[in-house]
Order: C-alpha cells, then structure tokens, then sequence
C-alpha cells in the first residue's frame, strides 16, 4: 500500500513539474496569477447577480442563499478538515520538490491537499450547473471550464500539486450536487417565474 501511495505521489510531482516548469511561457506567466485572482472574478459574479435577480425575481434570494452557502461549505470542509487531516506540504515547502518550483505567487505556509480554490470553484460549478441545466443552454458548462482554468493556474503558479487540485475538484463537485440537490428538492430548481 506504501508503495503504490509513494509511486502515486511521485507521479504527481513529475505532473507538476510538466505543468509548472515544461509549460513555463511568458504569456502564461502574466495569465496564470491573473486567472486564480479571486478579484478577476468579481465581475462574473455580478453579472450572474444581476441575471438570477433578472430571471428568477422571486426565488432569486433563496438561490443566493444557497449560492452562499455551498462556497461556505467547500472552503469550510477544505480548509479546517481535509487539509487539517491529509497535512499535505505545499509544492514549495515539499522536501523533494522545493528547490525546483517556479513560484510566481508568494509560497503558502498552509497545506496543499485538497486545494481550496480547487474545491470552491467547483462547487460552485457545479451547484450554478445542476441549478441551470433546466435552461438546456450550453453556456452552462462554461462554469467547468472556469473552474478548471482556475484549477491549472494552481499548479502553474506552483500552489499546489495536481493531485491536489483533482481532490479538490471531486470535493467540490460532491458539496455542490448535494447542496444543488437541497435546493432542488426545496424550490424546484431555476425556471424563470
């Protein structure tokens, strides 16, 4: 078991180093800290505001709510139990990795596994997916695709370890179905009024 575990994590630093050294280019040095800013975000957050109050007029604020709540959730589970449980060190701080991390983000004392970026972002997709599927829009996925943009960033910037962020993804996606599923069975999902 041991075994597998160490040839598993040693995977996952080769990946690391592919992504964060192999692909190092000007252009994704200037993007990647730019993409997992959480303020680059702030006006797709607005912007989803603005349309679940234009659409959803009465059951907007109980969608905000639950909106709320699963990043709540997610940061919380990630940061104060798995985190605190694995005690994974931070690409940076990793005794077999440090020395060769490109950092181009301020190195973290905190611990990596499960990247909390990771686990918010998609938990929030995948409660806006699960909440909006019911429009059949294909923009919906969209949501994914920046979770997972966010998630690459990550390992680029040299935050976290791939394995990291892909825990955080399943956690995210786990936390944001079963609130999505809460809201659902309450309210019905979003359909305009």
């Amino acid at each position: 078991m041991n075994c597998m575990l160490e040839l598993l994590l040693q995977l996952d630093r080769k990946f690391f180093q592919f992504v964060n050294q192999t692909t190092s280019n000007s252009l994704f040095d200037v993007l990647m800290p730019f993409f997992r800013n959480q303020y680059t975000w702030v006006p797709v957050y607005l912007f989803l505001l603005v349309f679940v109050f234009a659409n959803f007029k009465n059951r907007a604020w109980w969608w905000i709510l639950f909106f709320l709540a699963t990043f709540a959730l997610t940061d919380l589970i990630s940061q104060q139990v798995v985190k605190q449980v694995f005690d994974r060190p931070r690409p940076c701080i990793d005794a077999m990795s440090a020395d060769s991390v490109r950092m181009l983000i301020r190195c973290s004392d905190g611990f990596s596994f499960v990247s909390s970026h990771a686990t918010n972002h998609f938990g929030i997709s995948m409660f806006i997916f699960q909440t909006m599927k019911h429009f059949g829009k294909p923009w919906v996925w969209l949501a994914f695709i920046w979770a997972a943009l966010v998630c690459y960033a990550q390992v680029y910037v040299g935050a976290h370890f791939p394995l990291d962020v892909l825990g955080g993804a399943l956690l995210g996606c786990f936390l944001g179905w079963f609130t999505s599923r809460n809201y659902i069975k309450q309210f019905g999902g979003l359909k305009h009024t």
